[in-house]
């Protein structure tokens, strides 16, 4: 069976400090932001997730977007070294998470960078968004740990914001979903569903059809409906304040060995 664990890390209580690039800075509420990481966990645990929670790293504003610090293929984690140089900090507790499920540990050298939010997976496919966060040596390095493992790296140019998980994700059964105005290059997709919100352009997948959305995307949540999946609706617009969404509250691990 496929293992179903999702890491997760408690807000920072510098979260209000944390980096914006593409949108204007708004105040963040520290405690609502607490709360609605609270009911994302609690999310994830009603559709069959069990959350493991990483060290806090309460000096690292950003550090509740745990997804960012490592990817996941099959049982190989590959630490991440971000591109904001104020975020090196968090992958520690990260790595230690990770090892202590068992994966097998790589990581990411200068001069590479990558943030495990320019990484979308489909399948044995892993797009790498080349842009402000993750340069071409990071690309390679993604390249070097998962091509023996089987993966075809594919590298997309991001450049309307910040990650290319801001701009794409994909539903269970391989189409990608994106907003168009902030997709650079839509035609590198075998298959592209446009969505009218720039947050419904983010899922989770939870198992089956349900899809983890955020609820400030209800005209993409009524069209996912429609195509026949089951969106599971989640507040998190304190994280979107910090150009958060769904996807980069966790990393799921769903191929540890038993």
């Amino acid at each position: 069976m496929p293992s179903k664990k999702a890491l997760i890390r408690r807000p920072s209580p510098r979260l209000a400090e944390g980096l914006v690039t593409h949108i204007e800075r708004e105040g963040v509420d520290v405690d609502r932001a607490t709360e609605q990481w609270e009911a994302y966990g609690e999310a994830l645990r009603t559709h069959g997730w069990e959350t493991v929670e990483v060290a806090p790293a309460d000096d690292c504003p950003d550090s509740v977007f745990v997804e960012d610090t490592v990817v996941m293929y099959r049982n190989v984690a590959l630490i991440a070294r971000p591109g904001a140089e104020s975020r090196r900090g968090e992958t520690a507790g990260v790595e230690e998470a990770v090892a202590s499920l068992g994966c097998s540990v790589n990581w990411v050298r200068e001069p590479g960078t990558l943030d495990g939010g320019d990484v979308l997976k489909i399948g044995d496919t892993v797009y790498v968004g080349r842009g402000g966060r993750t340069n071409a040596a990071g690309v390679q390095q993604v390249r070097a740990a998962f091509e023996p493992l089987g993966a075809r790296v594919v590298a997309v140019p991001v450049a309307k914001v910040l990650h290319l998980k801001s701009a794409v994700t994909a539903l269970p059964d391989g189409t990608v979903v994106g907003h168009l105005p902030n997709v650079d290059a839509p035609s590198l997709f075998p298959r592209f569903l446009p969505v009218p919100e720039e947050s419904g352009a983010h899922v989770v997948l939870l198992g089956g059809d349900k899809l983890l959305m955020a609820s400030s995307a209800p005209k993409t949540a009524e069209l996912l409906s429609d195509l026949g999946h089951e969106p599971v609706l989640v507040d998190i617009g304190e994280f979107e304040k910090l150009e958060g969404c769904v996807t980069c509250l966790s990393v799921r691990l769903r191929e540890l060995h038993a």
